[in-house]
Protein backbone atom coordinates (compact mmCIF):
# COMPACT_ATOMS: atom_id res chain seq x y z
CA UNK A 1 0.00 0.00 0.00
CA UNK A 2 1.54 3.27 -0.87
CA UNK A 3 2.37 6.00 2.21
CA UNK A 4 0.74 9.07 1.93
CA UNK A 5 -1.17 8.37 -1.81
CA UNK A 6 -2.33 11.80 -3.29
CA UNK A 7 -4.83 12.13 -6.34
CA UNK A 8 -3.66 14.70 -8.64
CA UNK A 9 -5.55 15.91 -12.03
CA UNK A 10 -3.95 17.43 -14.24
CA UNK A 11 -4.45 21.33 -12.75
CA UNK A 12 -2.88 20.44 -9.97
CA UNK A 13 -0.10 19.09 -11.34
CA UNK A 14 0.55 21.98 -13.48
CA UNK A 15 0.07 24.30 -10.17
CA UNK A 16 2.81 22.07 -8.05
CA UNK A 17 5.29 22.14 -11.25
CA UNK A 18 5.28 25.77 -11.32
CA UNK A 19 5.78 26.01 -7.61
CA UNK A 20 8.23 23.91 -7.25
CA UNK A 21 10.35 25.83 -9.99
CA UNK A 22 9.72 28.94 -8.24
CA UNK A 23 11.03 26.83 -4.59
CA UNK A 24 13.78 25.12 -6.30
CA UNK A 25 15.25 28.84 -7.27
CA UNK A 26 14.67 29.88 -3.83
CA UNK A 27 16.45 27.01 -2.93
CA UNK A 28 19.88 28.33 -5.23
CA UNK A 29 19.44 31.31 -2.81
CA UNK A 30 19.41 29.33 0.24
CA UNK A 31 22.35 27.40 -1.27
CA UNK A 32 24.16 30.52 -1.28
CA UNK A 33 23.49 31.75 1.93
CA UNK A 34 24.80 28.41 3.52
CA UNK A 35 28.10 28.95 1.30
CA UNK A 36 28.24 32.65 2.82
CA UNK A 37 28.31 31.17 6.39
CA UNK A 38 30.58 28.68 6.24
CA UNK A 39 32.60 31.19 4.35
CA UNK A 40 32.09 33.76 7.39
CA UNK A 41 33.02 31.10 9.55
CA UNK A 42 35.89 29.78 8.43
CA UNK A 43 37.38 33.77 7.83
CA UNK A 44 36.72 34.40 11.43
CA UNK A 45 38.64 31.21 12.97
CA UNK A 46 41.56 32.15 10.38
CA UNK A 47 41.16 35.80 11.95
CA UNK A 48 42.88 34.21 15.51
CA UNK A 49 44.34 31.10 14.04
CA UNK A 50 46.89 32.08 16.10
CA UNK A 51 45.70 31.53 19.39
CA UNK A 52 44.51 28.58 18.06
CA UNK A 53 45.77 24.68 18.42
CA UNK A 54 45.73 22.93 14.91
CA UNK A 55 42.43 20.25 14.93
CA UNK A 56 39.52 19.41 12.99
CA UNK A 57 37.65 22.69 13.86
CA UNK A 58 37.36 23.72 9.77
CA UNK A 59 35.39 20.86 9.40
CA UNK A 60 32.16 22.85 9.82
CA UNK A 61 32.79 25.83 8.28
CA UNK A 62 34.38 23.56 4.91
CA UNK A 63 31.05 21.44 5.16
CA UNK A 64 28.73 24.42 5.13
CA UNK A 65 30.86 25.48 1.87
CA UNK A 66 30.75 22.25 0.27
CA UNK A 67 27.18 22.12 1.04
CA UNK A 68 26.15 25.51 -0.17
CA UNK A 69 27.83 24.73 -3.67
CA UNK A 70 26.30 21.50 -3.90
CA UNK A 71 22.48 23.05 -3.31
CA UNK A 72 22.84 25.75 -5.86
CA UNK A 73 24.07 22.90 -8.52
CA UNK A 74 20.89 20.36 -7.60
CA UNK A 75 18.43 23.23 -7.40
CA UNK A 76 19.13 24.49 -10.46
CA UNK A 77 18.91 21.43 -12.04
CA UNK A 78 15.62 20.98 -9.83
CA UNK A 79 14.02 23.64 -11.19
CA UNK A 80 14.47 23.33 -14.49
CA UNK A 81 13.00 19.48 -14.57
CA UNK A 82 10.27 21.21 -12.45
CA UNK A 83 9.60 23.54 -15.54
CA UNK A 84 9.41 20.57 -18.08
CA UNK A 85 7.49 18.49 -15.83
CA UNK A 86 4.17 20.83 -16.64
CA UNK A 87 4.32 19.53 -20.08
CA UNK A 88 3.90 15.59 -20.19
CA UNK A 89 5.88 15.55 -23.17
CA UNK A 90 8.92 16.98 -22.14
CA UNK A 91 8.64 15.01 -18.57
CA UNK A 92 9.39 11.93 -21.01
CA UNK A 93 12.79 13.07 -21.64
CA UNK A 94 13.69 13.38 -17.39
CA UNK A 95 11.74 10.10 -16.32
CA UNK A 96 14.82 8.18 -15.81
CA UNK A 97 16.54 11.06 -14.09
CA UNK A 98 14.05 11.93 -11.67
CA UNK A 99 14.33 8.85 -9.24
CA UNK A 100 18.32 9.02 -8.94
CA UNK A 101 17.65 13.11 -8.94
CA UNK A 102 15.48 12.44 -5.60
CA UNK A 103 18.20 9.87 -3.86
CA UNK A 104 20.84 12.27 -4.28
CA UNK A 105 18.44 15.18 -2.74
CA UNK A 106 17.95 13.33 0.02
CA UNK A 107 21.55 12.55 0.68
CA UNK A 108 22.50 16.28 -0.12
CA UNK A 109 19.44 17.63 2.37
CA UNK A 110 21.04 14.80 4.93
CA UNK A 111 24.26 16.66 4.83
CA UNK A 112 22.70 19.84 5.94
CA UNK A 113 21.57 18.58 8.69
CA UNK A 114 24.45 16.79 9.60
CA UNK A 115 26.24 20.31 9.64
CA UNK A 116 23.66 21.75 11.15
CA UNK A 117 24.14 19.40 14.41
CA UNK A 118 27.73 19.98 13.81
CA UNK A 119 27.55 23.71 14.53
CA UNK A 120 26.57 22.48 18.11
CA UNK A 121 28.71 19.29 18.88
CA UNK A 122 32.15 20.97 17.95
CA UNK A 123 32.27 22.91 21.20
CA UNK A 124 34.30 20.32 23.15
CA UNK A 125 37.08 20.16 19.72
CA UNK A 126 37.07 24.35 19.49
CA UNK A 127 37.40 24.88 23.79
CA UNK A 128 40.19 22.13 23.61
CA UNK A 129 41.69 24.29 20.33
CA UNK A 130 41.56 27.57 22.32
CA UNK A 131 43.06 26.02 25.60
CA UNK A 132 46.15 24.78 23.83
CA UNK A 133 46.58 27.48 21.47
CA UNK A 134 46.03 30.50 24.00
CA UNK A 135 48.60 28.94 26.55
CA UNK A 136 51.27 28.96 23.77
CA UNK A 137 50.49 32.02 22.47
CA UNK A 138 50.79 33.26 26.40
CA UNK A 139 54.17 31.59 26.64
CA UNK A 140 55.57 32.82 23.49
CA UNK A 141 54.53 36.75 24.38
CA UNK A 142 57.94 37.57 25.52
CA UNK A 143 59.76 35.97 22.51
CA UNK A 144 59.36 39.68 20.62
CA UNK A 145 62.94 38.80 19.00
CA UNK A 146 61.88 35.44 18.00
CA UNK A 147 61.15 34.67 13.97
CA UNK A 148 57.80 33.33 14.06
CA UNK A 149 56.95 34.70 17.51
CA UNK A 150 57.46 37.79 17.46
CA UNK A 151 53.78 39.19 16.26
CA UNK A 152 52.35 37.15 19.27
CA UNK A 153 52.76 40.33 21.88
CA UNK A 154 50.32 42.27 19.75
CA UNK A 155 48.40 39.42 18.82
CA UNK A 156 47.18 38.44 22.85
CA UNK A 157 47.03 41.88 23.13
CA UNK A 158 45.09 42.68 20.86
CA UNK A 159 42.66 39.81 21.82
CA UNK A 160 42.87 40.93 25.48
CA UNK A 161 41.38 44.14 24.63
CA UNK A 162 38.93 43.55 22.09
CA UNK A 163 37.26 40.64 23.91
CA UNK A 164 37.77 42.14 27.52
CA UNK A 165 39.07 39.40 28.59
CA UNK A 166 42.79 38.31 30.47
CA UNK A 167 45.14 35.10 30.44
CA UNK A 168 43.56 31.57 29.23
CA UNK A 169 41.42 30.53 32.33
CA UNK A 170 42.59 34.36 34.54
CA UNK A 171 44.55 36.96 35.38
CA UNK A 172 46.38 34.35 37.45
CA UNK A 173 47.86 32.56 34.51
CA UNK A 174 50.12 35.61 33.81
CA UNK A 175 51.37 35.52 37.55
CA UNK A 176 53.09 31.76 35.88
CA UNK A 177 55.17 32.43 33.10
CA UNK A 178 57.83 35.26 32.77
CA UNK A 179 56.01 37.35 30.03
CA UNK A 180 58.69 39.88 30.03
CA UNK A 181 61.69 39.61 28.18
CA UNK A 182 64.91 39.25 29.04
CA UNK A 183 66.42 42.61 27.35
CA UNK A 184 63.93 44.67 29.24
CA UNK A 185 65.21 43.81 32.66
CA UNK A 186 68.03 45.02 34.53
CA UNK A 187 70.08 41.98 35.44
CA UNK A 188 72.24 44.41 37.67
CA UNK A 189 69.29 45.31 40.02
CA UNK A 190 69.16 42.85 43.36
CA UNK A 191 65.30 42.75 42.94
CA UNK A 192 65.83 41.35 39.35
CA UNK A 193 68.48 38.74 41.02
CA UNK A 194 66.57 37.91 44.04
CA UNK A 195 63.23 36.75 41.55
CA UNK A 196 65.30 35.11 39.39
CA UNK A 197 67.07 33.08 42.03
CA UNK A 198 63.59 32.76 43.84
CA UNK A 199 62.51 30.32 40.86
CA UNK A 200 63.62 26.94 40.46
CA UNK A 201 63.71 27.13 36.73
CA UNK A 202 65.28 30.97 36.76
CA UNK A 203 62.23 32.69 35.37
CA UNK A 204 61.15 36.07 36.27
CA UNK A 205 58.03 35.95 37.81
CA UNK A 206 55.87 38.59 38.83
CA UNK A 207 52.22 38.92 40.12
CA UNK A 208 51.41 41.46 37.33
CA UNK A 209 49.55 41.23 34.28
CA UNK A 210 50.15 43.06 30.80
CA UNK A 211 48.69 46.60 29.88
CA UNK A 212 46.10 44.88 27.94
CA UNK A 213 44.73 43.30 30.85
CA UNK A 214 43.37 46.62 32.52
CA UNK A 215 39.51 47.91 32.28
CA UNK A 216 39.71 51.18 31.30
CA UNK A 217 35.83 52.10 32.97
CA UNK A 218 37.92 51.66 36.04
CA UNK A 219 37.77 54.89 38.07
CA UNK A 220 41.14 54.70 39.45
CA UNK A 221 44.50 53.86 37.68
CA UNK A 222 45.47 50.43 36.50
CA UNK A 223 47.21 48.33 39.02
CA UNK A 224 49.26 45.98 36.82
CA UNK A 225 51.64 44.92 39.29
CA UNK A 226 51.47 43.65 42.80
CA UNK A 227 47.93 42.87 42.35
CA UNK A 228 47.09 40.55 45.49
CA UNK A 229 48.79 42.54 47.46
CA UNK A 230 45.95 44.84 49.46
CA UNK A 231 49.24 46.55 51.21
CA UNK A 232 51.35 47.61 48.06
CA UNK A 233 47.98 50.19 47.13
CA UNK A 234 46.48 52.71 49.19
CA UNK A 235 42.52 51.87 49.85
CA UNK A 236 43.06 48.69 47.77
CA UNK A 237 41.42 44.83 47.98
CA UNK A 238 42.01 42.47 45.04
CA UNK A 239 39.01 40.28 45.94
CA UNK A 240 36.75 43.30 45.40
CA UNK A 241 38.03 44.92 42.64
CA UNK A 242 36.78 43.42 39.99
CA UNK A 243 36.90 46.99 37.81
CA UNK A 244 40.42 47.25 37.76
CA UNK A 245 41.21 44.52 34.99
CA UNK A 246 39.12 42.18 33.22
CA UNK A 247 38.53 39.03 35.44
CA UNK A 248 37.17 36.95 32.58
CA UNK A 249 39.63 34.52 30.38
CA UNK A 250 40.00 34.65 26.63
CA UNK A 251 39.12 31.14 26.51
CA UNK A 252 35.86 31.36 27.97
CA UNK A 253 35.24 34.58 26.08
CA UNK A 254 36.39 33.63 22.56
CA UNK A 255 34.32 30.21 23.63
CA UNK A 256 30.85 32.00 24.09
CA UNK A 257 32.13 34.30 20.83
CA UNK A 258 32.59 31.70 18.95
CA UNK A 259 29.14 29.35 20.35
CA UNK A 260 26.62 31.79 19.78
CA UNK A 261 27.98 32.45 15.76
CA UNK A 262 27.80 28.86 15.61
CA UNK A 263 24.09 28.57 17.62
CA UNK A 264 23.14 30.91 14.98
CA UNK A 265 24.49 29.41 11.95
CA UNK A 266 23.26 25.77 13.22
CA UNK A 267 19.46 27.20 13.74
CA UNK A 268 19.70 29.08 9.97
CA UNK A 269 20.94 25.56 8.36
CA UNK A 270 18.33 23.67 9.95
CA UNK A 271 15.87 26.16 8.66
CA UNK A 272 17.30 25.48 5.34
CA UNK A 273 17.29 21.47 5.81
CA UNK A 274 13.31 21.74 6.68
CA UNK A 275 12.94 23.76 3.39
CA UNK A 276 14.67 21.39 1.21
CA UNK A 277 12.92 18.74 2.75
CA UNK A 278 9.74 20.36 2.23
CA UNK A 279 10.93 20.46 -2.24
CA UNK A 280 12.00 17.17 -2.02
CA UNK A 281 9.00 15.98 -0.74
CA UNK A 282 6.89 17.77 -3.72
CA UNK A 283 9.66 16.50 -5.87
CA UNK A 284 8.61 13.27 -5.67
CA UNK A 285 4.92 13.69 -5.46
CA UNK A 286 6.13 14.82 -8.57
CA UNK A 287 7.59 12.41 -10.18
CA UNK A 288 5.14 9.67 -8.86
CA UNK A 289 1.95 11.51 -10.19
CA UNK A 290 3.72 12.07 -13.59
CA UNK A 291 4.93 8.72 -13.80
CA UNK A 292 1.56 7.53 -13.31
CA UNK A 293 -0.01 9.60 -15.75
CA UNK A 294 2.40 8.44 -18.23
CA UNK A 295 1.10 4.37 -17.44
CA UNK A 296 -2.26 5.80 -17.90
CA UNK A 297 -2.08 6.45 -20.82
CA UNK A 298 -4.78 9.78 -20.58
CA UNK A 299 -2.27 13.24 -19.95
CA UNK A 300 -5.70 14.76 -19.13
CA UNK A 301 -6.86 12.53 -16.42
CA UNK A 302 -6.31 11.96 -12.66
CA UNK A 303 -3.11 10.28 -11.22
CA UNK A 304 -1.87 8.97 -7.96
CA UNK A 305 1.14 10.51 -6.47
CA UNK A 306 3.00 9.08 -3.24
CA UNK A 307 6.26 9.30 -1.01
CA UNK A 308 6.69 5.37 -1.13
CA UNK A 309 4.77 3.15 -3.37
CA UNK A 310 5.10 0.19 -0.46
CA UNK A 311 4.98 0.74 3.01
CA UNK A 312 7.87 1.59 5.46
CA UNK A 313 8.59 -2.11 6.25
CA UNK A 314 8.67 -3.19 2.65
CA UNK A 315 10.51 -0.65 1.00
CA UNK A 316 13.10 -1.43 3.25
CA UNK A 317 12.76 -4.68 3.10
CA UNK A 318 13.52 -4.62 -0.66
CA UNK A 319 16.49 -2.18 -0.19
CA UNK A 320 17.88 -4.71 1.97
CA UNK A 321 17.90 -7.87 -0.04
CA UNK A 322 19.37 -5.88 -2.84
CA UNK A 323 22.21 -4.75 -0.37
CA UNK A 324 22.84 -8.05 0.57
CA UNK A 325 22.91 -9.18 -3.80
CA UNK A 326 24.59 -6.52 -4.66
CA UNK A 327 27.86 -9.28 -4.41
CA UNK A 328 26.27 -12.02 -5.94
CA UNK A 329 25.79 -11.38 -9.36
CA UNK A 330 28.99 -12.50 -10.27
CA UNK A 331 29.03 -15.40 -8.31
CA UNK A 332 28.46 -19.04 -9.63
CA UNK A 333 26.43 -21.22 -7.50
CA UNK A 334 28.44 -24.64 -5.68
CA UNK A 335 25.19 -25.93 -4.32
CA UNK A 336 24.68 -29.85 -4.90
CA UNK A 337 22.41 -30.35 -8.06
CA UNK A 338 22.74 -26.58 -10.06
CA UNK A 339 24.93 -27.01 -12.89
CA UNK A 340 27.33 -24.59 -14.28
CA UNK A 341 25.55 -22.91 -17.18
CA UNK A 342 28.97 -23.53 -19.25
CA UNK A 343 28.72 -27.37 -18.63
CA UNK A 344 27.45 -30.20 -21.17
CA UNK A 345 27.20 -27.56 -24.06
CA UNK A 346 28.08 -28.83 -27.41
CA UNK A 347 31.12 -27.59 -29.11
CA UNK A 348 30.80 -26.84 -32.38
CA UNK A 349 33.00 -28.94 -34.94
CA UNK A 350 34.96 -26.18 -36.12
CA UNK A 351 36.50 -29.70 -37.99
CA UNK A 352 37.20 -30.71 -41.33
CA UNK A 353 33.89 -32.15 -42.82
CA UNK A 354 33.36 -34.66 -45.09
CA UNK A 355 31.26 -31.88 -48.01
CA UNK A 356 30.10 -33.50 -51.24
CA UNK A 357 31.00 -30.80 -53.79
CA UNK A 358 29.78 -30.23 -57.01
CA UNK A 359 32.16 -31.69 -59.60
CA UNK A 360 33.20 -29.26 -62.57
CA UNK A 361 33.16 -30.49 -65.92
CA UNK A 362 36.08 -30.49 -67.98
CA UNK A 363 36.61 -28.63 -70.55
CA UNK A 364 36.18 -30.32 -73.73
Amino acid sequence: MAVLKVKFTKTKRDKLAQILWILNWVSVVSGIILFSLGLFLKIEIKKRNEVMAKGDINSVPNMLISVGVIACIINFLGGKICYDCSDANKFSRWKLVMLPYIVCTFCFTFCILVGALMCYTMKNELEESLYLGLRDAIKFYKDTDIPGRCFLKKTVDLLQIGFHCCGNNGFRDWFEIQWVSARYLNMASKEVQDRLKSNVDGKFLVDGVPFSCCNPSSPRPCIQYQLTNNSAHYNYDFLTEELNIWVKGCREALLDYYSSIMRSIGIAALLIWLFELSVLIGVRYLQTAMKNVLLLGDLEGESDGWLLENSFVETAKYNISIIKNLGKANQISTVSGMNDPNINVQNTDCGKTNVTTKSIPAAR
